[in-house]
């Protein structure tokens, strides 16, 4: 990545006054060749060891039980930790978030009191998500630290944190990281990796893409960027790329290979009146390890919730009215699994990975069919077997839920009478339960590797 001018930094950036068709247009005329543009399949048969990753990685991946990266990861990775920018869009549950964690903390290189990577988000949840990814990865590279800045907290905490220890990773929300880079607590003149995870959902928001840019100009020029989402539009690509220098792209322009190949999906027409009863029934004919229910606002989340509660189903919500603190709460709970049902609005829609979710009822259809892929990707992630519900009342229910069937070309029938569930139960927990049995068979083949040199070395 070479050096850009101020006058040039300045025209790359967007100009969130106007549209600018011209970028549109020059985009989309511009060839992109085969080595830069990509798309990708399914599980690459590779290891990670391929990567020539840090040893300290590599025993973090197996302490976490992968064993092989998915297509995007190996496409991504191996130029990611060179330094390149990077535009991928992939698939829930395909490992992004890895691909960005790795990459990172393979190429830092921790200086005192520097912030080395900085990653946006759009949610508190999911930046907290992503902080604890990082530190899962960093579990033996101690001199890294990973914070996490959200609004919600009170801003002198975090203002005392950066003062006290200042992390070489920070995790946070625009606003938030704006406000500490204001006021000059937060230095970003050191950041080499500048990354936006669920990056259309920042960049399509106007106000959350002044903030976005207010914070991209206080870096430096030369630094990497990388965006990620499983949504990219033809028309918000230009505008990632004018945050970029000559970015390796990965897009998924057939958009059926967007929908996961381990999801069942089926729809129930009913009225409006008829929901409660009907999710009572599915709750108690269902065999799950955890399901999500999603409705589409603050109050019917509340209400459904405490419906459920009523019934004595072990069901938790959790939604924008909540003071953070309680939002966390219940998001931990539910992500340990304390909690075998969450009720939650379109909050939790985009990018949270909680592996025990095997099942999600729209018990309120999404608006688009943009949000219903993202929200039926929360069960099925990462070759895992999920089933998603959707319920169908209205007629602007049905022209979504069309939508969907023919812009994924995926076929969604009405949910039969009888459906045998206790597949996707059966195989989410064996597939976790195989990975844990090779870690540990891994570590023991390890550590007696170990011991068999240090007998041979005695010897000697």
């Amino acid at each position: 990545m070479g050096e850009v001018k101020d006058n040039e930094y300045e025209e790359e950036l967007v100009d969130f006054e106007d549209d600018d068709p011209k970028a549109l247009d020059s985009a989309s005329a511009k060839p992109v060749s085969d080595s830069a543009k990509r798309g990708y399949v399914g599980i690459h048969s590779s290891g990670f060891r391929d990567f020539l990753l840090k040893p300290e990685l590599l025993r973090a991946i197996v302490d976490s039980g992968f064993e092989h990266p998915s297509e995007v990861q190996h496409e991504c990775i191996p130029q990611a930790i060179l330094g390149m920018d990077v535009i991928c869009q992939a698939k829930s549950g395909m490992g992004k978030t890895a691909v960005f964690v790795l990459s990172s903390l393979q190429q830092i290189e921790p200086v005192a009191g520097q912030v080395a990577a900085l990653v946006l988000c759009h949610t508190r949840e999911l930046a907290y998500q992503i902080c604890h990814e990082f530190e899962r990865f960093s579990t033996y590279l101690p001199d890294i630290r990973v914070a996490v800045f959200y609004g919600g907290v009170n801003i002198r905490i975090h203002k005392d944190m950066l003062k006290n220890e200042c992390p070489h990773i920070v995790v946070g929300t625009p606003g938030r990281i704006l406000a500490l880079a204001r006021d000059k607590d937060l230095g970003l003149k050191n950041v080499r990796h500048f990354i936006l995870d669920e990056c259309d959902k920042m960049l399509e928001s106007l106000d959350m893409r002044r903030d976005v840019q207010e914070i991209f100009k206080m870096t430096p020029h030369d630094k990497q960027v990388m965006m990620f989402s499983a949504t990219l539009s033809k028309e918000i690509r230009p505008v990632c790329k004018k945050f970029m220098q000559e970015p390796m792209e990965i897009y998924v322009d057939d958009e059926t290979k967007l929908t996961l190949h381990g999801l069942v999906q089926h729809y129930i027409l009913l009225k409006e009146a008829e929901k409660n009863r009907k999710l009572n029934d599915l709750l108690d004919a269902l065999d799950f390890n955890q399901v999500v229910i999603f409705v589409k606002s603050v109050t019917r989340a509340a209400e459904l919730n405490k419906l459920l509660t009523e019934c004595n189903f072990p069901s938790i919500c959790i939604h924008s009215g909540m003071a953070q603190e309680e939002r966390l709460k219940r998001y931990k709970n539910f992500k340990e699994g304390q909690s075998r049902i969450l009720v939650a609005t379109d909050l939790v829609g985009r990018g949270i990975d909680i592996e025990r979710v095997n099942i999600v009822i729209n018990y309120d259809m999404p608006d688009s069919a943009d949000t219903y892929l993202h929200r039926v990707g929360r069960a099925g992630r990462f070759g895992t077997k999920g089933l998603a519900i959707t319920f169908v009342s209205s007629a602007s229910d049905s022209d979504v839920l069309n939508q969907v069937q023919s812009r994924f070309e995926v076929d969604i029938k009405e949910l039969p009478e009888q459906i045998d569930t206790s597949t996707y139960s059966k195989i989410t927990s064996l597939h976790f339960l195989n990975l844990a049995l090779i870690s540990f068979a891994f570590l023991y083949l390890v550590h007696l590797a170990c011991w068999i040199l240090e007998a041979f070395q005695v010897l000697l």
